[in-house]
Parts: C-alpha cells; structure tokens; sequence
C-alpha cells in the first residue's frame, strides 16, 4: 500500500520512489526467498535514491534537450492550426522515446545491480564497465531487458488499466526490474558503505 502511495506521490517521491528499488535490488540479490525488501523510509533509501535519480537525470537530459528542436522540425498536417503545435510534441515525445528506453536498458539494469551490491555511487556512473558486463555476458542481460520491458507492459496496460489501478502496477514493474537487475550481479549477504538506519 505504501508503494502505491509513493507512485501516487511521484513528482514528490520520486527519489524514496528509486530508493526502494535499489533496496528491492539488494534483497533480491541477498536472499531470494524473502520476497520483496519491505519499504521503511530510512536514510539509506533517500541516499541511494538521490544517487539513482542523479543518473536518471543525467541519461534523460539529452534526450529532453533535443524534444524542442525535434518538435520544431517535426510538420503535422491538421486542420486546425492550434494543434498542429501539440500534435509536433507528441509526435517528437514518440520519436524519442524508443532511443531513450533503449539507452536505459542498455545502461541501468547492470549499473543498479552494480550499485545494490556495493552502495557505492560510482558503480552508477561506471559507464564503461556497465559496457563492458553486457558485452561479457549479454544473453544475460537481454534475458534482464525483457523482463523488465515486460514488467513494465504488464504493469502499465494489463494491471494498471484493466485490474487494480495503475498505482500498484507501477510499483509491480518496479519490483520486476529490481529483480531482473538483480540476476545481474553474484549474490550478496550485506550490503557495505552505508549504514541502513
């Protein structure tokens, strides 16, 4: 219940919002039979959600800097000339969001791995590692990238629209790619760096 209330809450939760994942992450990594990390609102889970949210930040910037340019160029025949504006957005927010999911599967679920295990934020930033891990091992990975592309498709249009809200959908697909970024890295038994209180 909490969850949903954070997805609810996302514009102001967003970073407990990451912190949890991380922490779903590290659970899944440590032992498997658990369940789900139970969400308590610690400084942990506001330190590794300001450091997630920070990469995030990051990787999205570009993409969001070229969304003006590319709606600019971007001619949309309507009649009504007041659209024609709105529709250019949509039709650029479409163009580029296939290259920036693309860029984030690519990078995110091998550096979240990487950072759940360790609790150093430089694991996050590490790009030609996270690189080089998919290179290594990239079944592994792709078998990750479906997952949590799933995750989120089922999270989103079947749980979100059709059955019990799209709150507790996001949250599910949140915990799918915490656990699909979890496969990625060997198991820990504690997590080092950051106390969890």
């Amino acid at each position: 219940m909490l969850g949903s209330l954070l997805v609810l809450l996302l514009p102001i939760a967003f970073i407990p919002l990451l912190g949890y994942a991380i922490a779903a992450t590290r659970a899944a990594q440590g032992e498997r039979s658990q369940g789900p990390a139970p969400l308590r609102l610690t400084a942990r889970l506001f330190v590794d959600g300001f450091w997630t949210a920070i990469v995030l930040i990051i990787v999205t910037a570009p993409f969001a800097v070229a969304l003006y340019p590319l709606a600019g160029a971007i001619y949309v025949p309507v009649s009504d000339r007041s659209l024609a504006a709105p529709y250019a957005y949509i039709a650029a927010t479409f163009l580029l969001a296939l290259p920036w999911g693309l860029v984030l599967l690519l990078l995110m679920p091998h550096a979240t791995s990487r950072f759940a295990a360790t609790g150093r934020p430089s694991d996050l930033f590490n790009v030609p590692k996270t690189l080089n891990a998919v290179a290594r091992d990239f079944p592994s990975w792709n078998v990750a990238a479906a997952a949590i592309v799933t995750g989120w498709v089922l999270g989103i249009a079947c749980i979100g629209l059709l059955c019990v809200g799209i709150l507790p959908g996001v949250f599910y697909a949140i915990l799918v790619s915490a656990h699909a970024s979890a496969t990625l890295q060997t198991p820990v038994t504690a997590s080092p760096n950051i106390p969890s209180g």
